[in-house]
């Protein structure tokens, strides 16, 4: 954030480190533009009003990661904030005592998506601390390789009921950042980690009780939020049954999250704000942000990934489920829509995408849109599904061949490899006649009516399409025994 040193995820400990991000004496810190542009965009796509004057603080504390002993951070003037961030509704069913959270489902397809605003409180800029090691022996080590690396602090209002609804935003906070360009996100290497703070109202006898605050730590993991927070919630409960203690002044404690155990442990007592200590720091002046350069900042923007997955829900009639892996990332939801822009149809589409070439692109170890079938392409293949030129499983054949062969269309490798569905009713029904006449026992068994009949009719149809080479138009032939059969 203030100096020049690399960021590497598991690079040796101790060896990307400068005197400037060790805090030696006589050091001066140079701010990281980039890093300032970036958390104003994501404080603007999390709706946060910009300080157009913000400054520097520094925020004491002693902790072995922290080579300084106090860190650069914002306190009184953040960069952003009074924003706010939707997330899918969850069903309030995941209370103590009650079962497993559900996430609310919409049917398929369905207009409009029931959501949840969640208060932003603050989104300030800073540096991050190094990373304490508790691997091996009765010790501790410490890697102050990310020490001084940018970090965007979003603090939320308390208005998450759940484990369920902090996964819910959690996943949308990652989305977010990634559409907008500003980082990986990747929690197991440390992008992205979220710090929950829990506690409980309760009411007994017409009165309300609040228990003390936990910070919950050591969560590298959406599972791992959602999991400690649920199990921190009646934690909390049997404690305050049994020793009736309530949040007061100095009961703030950090507690670390037990992966294993599924349990938290408590670390430490929490400081209070007033014990940090902040005061301006005096190496650093203010952040001035000009109206041009917000308005540079803003246009960055893009359109959002929970709007997008809604408009999707609502313009192209997808399930939530679709609307959901389509816009998990920016490049595909993008690839989708350069596919329908082409001609093709949103929901064939969507099925060739998220099944077929999403697949693909997972054993490629890239993003869809990576795969160097053009969308002009894919639209071609959804046609063919839609227009019945082709079976849904020859689609799945042509696209696996498209990946490597990018020069052939979707029609050329169907011709090439016999995929072309055969719907000539004539010629279809000399067929069918044949497979009637083998099939005796079968043709009874419609005929006659009852249970048997549509396993028996199917049978017949699988005949025709086995005798075709599967190349029989699953829906022609049918009309045909139909008509044959009644």
């Amino acid at each position: 954030m203030f100096c020049g040193c690399a960021v590497e995820f598991g690079g040796q400990a101790n060896s990307r480190v400068c005197p400037v991000c060790l805090g030696m004496p006589g050091v001066l810190p140079v701010m990281n533009k980039q890093a300032i542009e970036y958390a104003a965009l994501v404080a603007m796509a999390l709706n946060c009003k910009i300080s157009n004057f913000t400054k520097w603080d520094r925020k004491s504390y002693y902790y072995p990661d922290l080579p300084k002993n106090y860190q650069i951070s914002q306190y009184d003037l953040p960069l952003g904030k009074n924003g706010f961030v939707e997330i899918p509704l969850i069903e309030d069913i995941g209370r103590v005592g009650f079962s497993p959270p559900i996430r609310s489902r919409w049917g398929e397809p369905h207009p409009t998506m029931q959501t949840k605003r969640i208060g932003i409180i603050r989104a300030h800029l800073e540096e991050d601390a190094g990373k304490n090691l508790h691997e091996t022996g009765n010790f501790s080590q410490v890697d102050l390789n990310r020490a001084g690396t940018p970090l965007l602090e979003i603090v939320t209002e308390p208005d998450i009921n759940s484990g369920a609804e902090a996964r819910e935003l959690a996943m949308e906070l990652q989305r977010l950042v990634r559409y907008l360009g500003v980082s990986e996100a990747d929690m197991q290497k440390g992008h992205m980690r979220f710090e929950p703070n829990v506690n409980l109202f309760i009411t007994r006898d017409g009165r309300e009780y609040k228990t003390p605050i936990v910070e919950i730590k050591n969560l590298n993991s959406f599972r791992a939020l959602e999991r400690s927070i649920d199990y921190e919630e009646q934690r909390q409960l049997d404690e305050f049954l049994e020793t009736g203690q309530v949040m007061q002044m100095g009961t703030k404690t950090t507690r670390g999250w037990d992966d294993e155990r599924e349990i938290t442990v408590l670390q430490r007592e929490k400081e209070e704000a007033h014990d940090y200590r902040y005061f301006p720091d005096p190496d650093l002046v203010p952040v001035e942000f000009t109206e041009k350069w917000l308005s540079d900042i803003r246009a960055r923007l893009c359109e959002l990934p929970f709007k997008k997955q809604i408009r999707y829900v609502s313009e192209y009639k997808l399930s939530d489920y679709d609307a959901g892996v389509l816009t998990a990332e920016r490049p595909t939801a993008e690839f989708f829509e350069a596919v329908v822009a082409a001609g093709g149809d949103p929901k064939r589409v969507c099925n060739l995408i998220t099944q077929d070439y999403q697949r693909l692109a997972n054993e490629k170890g890239c993003t869809v849109a990576k795969l160097g079938v053009t969308p002009q392409k894919v639209a071609e293949l959804a046609n063919m599904v839609s227009q019945a030129t082709i079976s849904a499983t020859a689609s799945s054949t042509i696209a696996a061949i498209s990946v490597f062969d990018l020069i052939k269309t979707p029609q050329e490798i169907a011709q090439e490899q016999n995929l072309i569905q055969k719907s000539d009713a004539g010629q279809l029904e000399a067929i069918v006649d044949q497979v009637l006449a083998e099939n005796p026992k079968a043709v009874s068994d419609v005929t006659g009516g009852g249970k048997k009949s549509d396993k028996a009719r199917s049978f017949l149809l699988g005949q025709v399409i086995q005798k075709t080479k599967g190349q029989a138009n699953p829906k022609v032939v049918s009309e045909i025994i139909l008509k044959k059969l009644g």
